[in-house]
């Protein structure tokens, strides 16, 4: 049997090789990272700050933010001693616009199976009437 090792191993890194939207969905893979993300949503925040809910260390955290940052999700500032980082937002938008064509796709094929269960239905009240 033959593997794809590179689909079979589990993602820690996010290389230079990769195009954007596949760095951006290897980085969001991480409940962690998006976990980072969604309090970067409502604000900047230093590496301290966004380590304290997580019950690992401030390397481990800070293996998370290099992979966000290199995946264009994130980027660090400098204020005085601070590095505050902060949520880039273009990535998650270009994976939005690559999603919503699948999106439509579902929404179409949704509306074409409400539409024969709208026609069953109508058959099946056509026969009821005729019964009576």
């Amino acid at each position: 049997m033959v593997y794809n090792h590179s689909v079979m191993e589990p993602i820690s890194y996010v290389s230079n090789a990769m195009s954007p939207l596949d760095a951006t969905f290897a980085a969001l893979a991480d409940p962690t990272r998006r976990a980072i993300l969604a309090r970067l949503a409502s604000g900047d925040a230093s590496v301290a700050e966004l380590a304290e809910p997580f019950d690992m260390s401030q390397p481990a955290i800070s293996k998370h933010l290099k992979v966000l940052e290199r995946a264009g999700l994130i980027s660090r500032g400098r204020d005085k001693q601070r590095r505050p980082c902060h949520l880039e937002a273009k990535p998650l938008a270009d994976a939005t616009i690559w999603l919503e064509d699948y999106r439509r796709f579902w929404e179409g094929n949704f509306q074409r199976l409400d539409a024969l269960l709208d026609e069953l239905k109508a058959l099946e009240n056509g026969k009821d009437n005729q019964k009576t």
